[in-house]
């Protein structure tokens, strides 16, 4: 059996010219999408294609792990069980059915495995936006506030369980949900507050318990006015770390509602 494995495996990046030259002499034009936040779909050329899960799970490990790996990372992260040659045997049957739904999209040159350069992964772009997002928040939220928002509420793969997704679906939380706090802090401040409550409760509905984004949310109501829905959302949100955690919510969340003036 392999060894556990709890990071990914990539490629050296010092493999020369010539692997590059090997691995992006790609002759697909036709352009694929593959989704992985929300739901796992590749979708070729305006078409859902459907997968067995081996080949699934082999797309978004290589789309995961930076869409180049090497082939013996992959064989033990989704066949850890498996001996050595039983898990190899199970990739190439893998990359064989990839190959035969859409030829071109994955490439397997040496001890490497790479996925096309036409292939968009939904991750990629969504990391782009909460990166824009938290370090311009003010251009982004003028600009793209909606596509923004679209962008950072989904989960990584929900329902998945492996180890390698368990850890990037954490990663993805935590940037989406910073971001989408900060998405709404900046449109609170520029009165656009229809946008903003939506940011924030998607931050609430991420991590319930997070008190950031509960106090996103209560920013926004206490900004346009409605403190009864401010004092509403701090109501629940303290019942629920209560039951939940036994603790209660900090002095500064209970400030933000009359200087600590709730008990």
């Amino acid at each position: 059996m392999f060894p556990a494995r709890k990071r990914f495996e990539s490629v050296d990046t010092n493999l020369g010219p010539s692997h590059d030259r090997r691995l992006a002499g790609s002759t697909r034009s036709k352009r694929a999408t593959l989704a992985l936040l929300g739901r796992f779909e590749l979708i070729d050329d305006g078409s859902t294609v459907p997968l067995a899960p081996a080949s699934q799970r082999l797309l978004a490990y290589v789309a995961l792990a930076g869409r180049r790996v090497r082939r013996d990372g992959v064989a033990g992260a989704l066949w850890s069980v498996e001996s050595e040659h039983r898990a190899h045997t199970n990739l190439r049957s893998a990359i064989a059915r990839v190959g035969a739904r859409v030829p071109g999209l994955l490439y397997a040159v040496g001890a490497e495995l790479a996925l096309a350069d036409t292939v968009s992964v939904d991750l990629d772009d969504a990391r782009r936006v909460a990166l824009e997002v938290i370090s311009r928040p003010a251009a982004t939220a003028i600009e793209s506030a909606a596509l923004s928002m679209s962008a950072l509420s989904a989960e990584l793969l929900p329902g998945w369980y492996d180890d390698w997704v368990v850890n990037e679906a954490e990663l993805w939380r935590q940037q989406r949900l910073h971001a989408l706090e900060a998405l709404s802090r900046v449109l609170t401040k520029a009165g656009r507050y229809a946008e903003a409550v939506v940011a924030a409760q998607a931050a609430v509905a991420g991590d319930p318990l997070r008190e950031s984004a509960q106090a996103a949310l209560i920013a926004v109501h206490l900004r346009e006015g409605n403190q009864s829905e401010a004092v509403r959302t701090f109501e629940r949100y303290r019942s629920r770390l209560r039951d939940e955690l036994g603790l209660e919510p900090t002095a500064q969340l209970r400030g933000q509602l009359g200087h600590g003036t709730i008990t």
